[in-house]
């Protein structure tokens, strides 16, 4: 039986895809927008309330890993509908429950441009979830940044310093941004 990305390791996973910076790329912009249209036109605007880019593409001063990530706001209803998982399922995401944690309610998480060679397409990293789950914190965090460049280049250092230490270790990587985040979080 052929080997699919659900079937990887997390040490395969974290050695196929390592933790890699670059300097923000102004067509990200413009790649978030027209994933957001496609999202759009096939999911349909009656089940997505709000689409946002965030994540650190989404803010013009740092360095990045080069994904595209995407906040989607459903109705309560409608997390964990089997039919609308399909429909982005159709455009080539992966669906993933992320499993309550931390004070983060359970949400969907779905990933486009990965293969098993390790080479990547544009990455898109999408989290769907109702307004009231903690993870709308990320659009405060995100404007907060925008308009703080001297918080946001610290973010920036802190990220190079965690992909260096953490290269091929993506949980690590991002839990050693969290205290961050949170104090960042109480600043708003």
């Amino acid at each position: 039986m052929k080997k699919t990305l659900f079937d990887l390791t997390k040490e395969e996973w974290n050695t196929l895809f390592p933790i890699e910076l670059t300097d923000h790329n102004p067509e990200w912009k413009r790649i978030y927008k027209i994933e957001k249209e496609r999202i759009l036109k096939n999911v349909g605007a009656t089940s997505i309330l709000r689409i946002e880019h965030f994540g650190s593409s989404s803010i013009p001063s740092i360095k990045s890993k080069p994904y595209i990530d995407i906040l989607i706001e459903i109705p309560k209803a409608l997390l964990f509908d089997k039919n609308l998982i399909s429909k982005f399922t159709d455009l080539g995401y992966s669906h993933f429950v992320v499993p309550e944690r931390d004070n983060i309610e359970a949400y969907s998480s779905f990933g486009k441009g990965y293969n098993l060679e390790g080479k990547k397409e544009q990455i898109f990293h999408l989290h769907m979830c109702p307004k009231d789950n903690t993870m709308w914190k990320q659009i405060g965090f995100r404007d907060y940044l925008i308009g703080n460049q001297e918080r946001a280049k610290m973010y920036e250092s802190l990220k190079i310093q965690l992909a260096k230490k953490y290269k091929n270790d993506r949980g690590a990587y991002v839990l050693g941004k969290t205290k961050f985040v949170y104090e960042t979080l109480e600043l708003i």
